[in-house]
């Protein structure tokens, strides 16, 4: 069922225009924009030391010596103020906090945000829209909260409903107990913001579990059901964690939707007013069986500079790929696919300009930066490593014997992993959903388990930098990010560092 409400295209449009004039945030969401490029707009520091550090979760817990949550991911104004979701209680519980540079808190915003049902603990996460000028967060019932001037102390906040706030307001306990949000928000230039929900009972709206459209500051907005737009009826929500992304010039927005957890699924390309269907591609492994689409990840589409579409699936039968994973490629309707990456899982590729690594001798615009971790225990080596690949150059996969994505240049991880002692050269894995790319001098700001940060150097092909955060800890996936002011934003066992020189 497509449910159409006000669209705000005026509102929209006005919007595109303001943030035209005055610049995109440094880091506006998951993957640094709309697009997930992870692409830094300004150059890092040589960093070398923690500049300060403040709790994301104040009631972690822990599986034995396991951290199964997807924190989510801090954004930063153009002012340099560092806003991060916090978790405050042991299984729910959510609120925004603003900082300054230095790391003094300007302020402290409580959602009524609830988590649907989950194994791993998924992402709260919002973002900036407009630039500077507000602060979309998630909320109880599908609603999202948008606070002005996150800047300053004295914003003023607001909530709507995509479905009509005033439907919210008249039956506020039914909504927030039967639709929540399961993605972390899409941030567009314009305005709009986009959302996987799940529904878990009846509304006054006739909501199903689908895809939403939200001017944050209109009442009612756009939404599609995920049966709807994959033409399937056994298609049953978007994707946990699946940030959607926009295309370059806006007219598209990607997620994906599936059957349930490690089901089947289909990547959806969809028109960013309407939320019609444009294409819905059924994901599959290169050996012809459905791709597995599990919620425990948080892969989500990448749009790169050519309107290419990249997106992490787990490998089927599950793990004759050693729990890789494939990361699939497309045009940006979706009709063509492309050369697949080897590594896919649990993953969002990042765009690497093909200067940015001198070694580089092919024709491709952009590079592709992905983990490229080989796990022991499931068949791997435990030679866990980063990679940059040529998403249109090929090579023979030395595992699998498919034609994957060329290998550039990779990096592998530094700490040996005492899990594994019956495999030689086992190192600790790579720590990265969305790694920060520096292009400026060449590098990337990516994060390992075993509790370091690291400055990748392309040039040299060199981990050059490295500042331990913790003792390490097995946890969920966590993005890197950074700043105005060079530094580097890192998340490590439940908390948040911030690294200067």
């Amino acid at each position: 069922m497509l449910g159409s409400l006000s669209l705000g295209l005026s509102i929209g449009g006005v919007a595109s225009t303001l943030v035209n004039l005055f610049g995109a945030a440094p880091w506006s969401q998951y993957g640094g924009n709309a697009q997930h490029t992870a692409l830094s707009q300004y150059p890092s520091v040589a960093f070398q030391r923690i500049e300060w550090s403040d709790p994301v979760d104040l009631n972690p817990q822990y599986s034995g010596s396991e951290l199964l949550i997807h924190y989510g991911t801090p954004v930063i104004t153009r002012s340099g103020t560092i806003i991060t979701p916090i978790k405050t209680g042991a299984s729910d519980g959510f609120e925004f906090r603003a900082y300054s540079p230095t790391g003094s808190t300007i302020w402290t915003e409580t959602t009524d945000y609830s988590l649907p049902p989950h194994d791993w603990t998924p992402s709260c996460a919002g973002g900036l829209v407009l630039g500077n000028y507000f602060m979309a967060m998630p909320a109880a019932g599908g609603t999202v909260l948008l606070r002005a001037y996150p800047d300053s102390a004295s914003g003023r906040t607001v909530r709507n409903a995509f479905y009509g706030t005033a439907n919210y307001q008249n039956s506020t306990s039914t909504y927030n107990s039967n639709v929540k949000i399961c993605t972390p928000l899409l941030t567009s230039g314009g305005g709009p913001v986009f959302f996987g929900f799940r529904t878990f009972g009846s509304t006054s709206a006739n909501l199903q579990s689908g895809i939403a459209r939200q001017i944050p500051w209109v009442s009612g907005g756009t939404w599609v059901s995920a049966a709807t737009a994959s033409g399937d009826s056994n298609i049953t929500a978007p994707v946990m964690n699946c940030t959607p992304a926009i295309s370059n010039d806006g007219k598209y927005v990607y997620i994906a939707v599936s059957s349930g957890s490690f089901g089947y699924g289909y990547l959806l390309c969809l028109n960013s007013v309407t939320l019609q269907t444009v294409t819905a591609v059924r994901l599959k492994d290169p050996n012809g069986n459905d791709a597995l689409l599990p919620d425990q990840g948080t892969a989500s589409p990448m749009v790169g500079p050519d309107g290419d579409v990249y997106f992490g699936v787990l490998e089927n039968p599950f793990p004759y790929n050693h729990d890789r994973g494939w990361m699939l490629h497309f045009n940006e309707k979706l009709t063509v696919q492309k050369p697949t990456g080897a590594f896919g899982w649990d993953d969002t590729a990042a765009v690497v300009p093909s200067a940015a690594v001198p070694s580089y001798m092919g024709t491709s615009r952009y590079l592709i930066l992905t983990k490229y971790n080989n796990y022991a225990g499931v068949g791997g080596d435990g030679h866990n490593k980063v990679g940059i690949l040529d998403p249109n150059d090929t090579q023979v996969d030395p595992i699998t014997g498919n034609t994957i994505m060329k290998e550039i240049i990779t990096v592998l991880g530094v700490t040996a992993d005492s899990e594994f002692p019956n495999d030689p050269g086992a190192v600790r894995e790579w720590c990265i959903n969305s790694a920060a790319i520096d292009p400026f001098n060449k590098c990337a700001v990516i994060n390992s388990e075993d509790g370091s940060c690291y400055r990748w150097n392309f040039t040299t092909n060199t981990l050059d930098r490295t500042v331990n955060l913790t003792n390490g800890v097995g946890e969920a996936y966590t993005p890197t990010i950074i700043g105005p002011n060079g530094n580097g934003y890192a998340i490590n066992n439940a908390s948040m560092f911030v690294l200067g020189q």
